[in-house]
């Protein structure tokens, strides 16, 4: 018996348990709500969305958990001073719907769709100069799964594309940096700047005055990655100096974004419901139920987390 926690609705929930189910037909996966003290303590694993702590309380014999979600950074918070293992989704469909959404918001900036919409509103009609896409300059924060093919899908639509890792990096065609003197170093050359990176103590605020000061004049802004990441004071401050251009803005510290937030009506942000890359349910499942199964062979976990670093 496997158990399935998560703090999704009890809709949600149910989809999620007769997908698995159905993906893994020598187990059972249940609710957690459904299980007995003595069931619980006979659990290994555990399948996970953003479980509450406090329902974990009981599975006294979890070796690892398996999140749906490619994010684990509440899990890395909860979980800091604990045993059990965590295993986070890489799929290969997230990874490449993320790099449709980066494309997709790129070119958006790139072919200056905010200042037409502004335009527009304002009944004013004047056509600007085209850049070509070979010349536009685009910075992507987070060399891994989503930062790579986000990276490739890029410089086959033509842009200029760099990367920016914590680790030294290599990518075929594209120009990557690492560490401190790399980050400065593509900061000063990127038009548009794409955060991907993983929510960790490191990460927290790194988009703030400092670094932002770095980006040439009228550069954008783009995170698809956690709202913590981005010091939002401070990216307001570039915005209402012009310093930056546009900010897309698709994740936020707290969600549902507030209706009191000033974030709403800037008219220099686009605001959107954290649907970036929302996790495919079939081809999550199945890449949840290959990794349970090799573990019932062989007893050996998936590649899980490095509570140290974050991912």
């Amino acid at each position: 018996m496997i158990p399935f926690i998560s703090q999704l609705p009890e809709s949600e929930q149910i989809i999620w348990i007769a997908a698995l189910n159905q993906a893994l037909p020598d187990e059972t996966i249940v609710g957690s709500a459904d299980m007995t003290l003595a069931d619980k303590k006979q659990c290994q694993l555990a399948i996970v969305a953003n479980p509450n702590p406090e329902h974990l309380a009981g599975f006294e014999n979890l070796i690892w958990l398996h999140s749906i979600w490619a994010g684990v950074e509440y899990l890395m918070t909860t979980l800091a001073e604990s045993p059990i293992e965590i295993v986070r989704l890489i799929d290969p469909m997230l990874s490449q719907t993320m790099a449709e959404a980066v494309l997709a918001w790129s070119l958006y900036l790139h072919r200056d769709m905010p200042r037409y919409a502004k335009q527009q509103s304002n009944k004013y009609w004047l056509q600007h100069q085209y850049l070509p896409a070979s010349e536009r300059r685009i910075g992507i924060l987070g060399l891994g799964e989503l930062g790579q093919e986000s990276a490739k899908q890029l410089k086959q639509n033509g842009f200029n594309v760099m990367g920016w890792s914590r680790n030294e990096k290599s990518l075929a065609n594209i120009t990557t940096y690492s560490g401190e003197h790399g980050l400065a170093e593509m900061l000063t050359q990127s038009d548009i700047l794409v955060c991907l990176l993983p929510l960790t103590p490191v990460t927290k605020g790194l988009i703030n005055q400092q670094l932002l000061a770095k980006l040439p004049k009228g550069s954008a802004v783009i995170n698809f990655a956690r709202g913590a990441i981005i010091n939002t004071d401070d990216l307001l401050n570039a915005l209402n100096s012009q310093h930056i251009n546009h900010a897309v803005l698709d994740v936020f510290e707290h969600e549902p974004l507030s209706e009191n937030s000033e974030l709403w009506q800037h008219p220099d942000i686009t605001i959107l419901p954290h649907i970036s890359a929302p996790t495919n349910l079939n081809s999550a499942c199945k890449i949840v139920a290959k990794n349970i199964i090799q573990f019932r062979q062989s007893g050996q976990l998936p590649v899980c987390v490095d509570k140290k670093t974050g991912y």
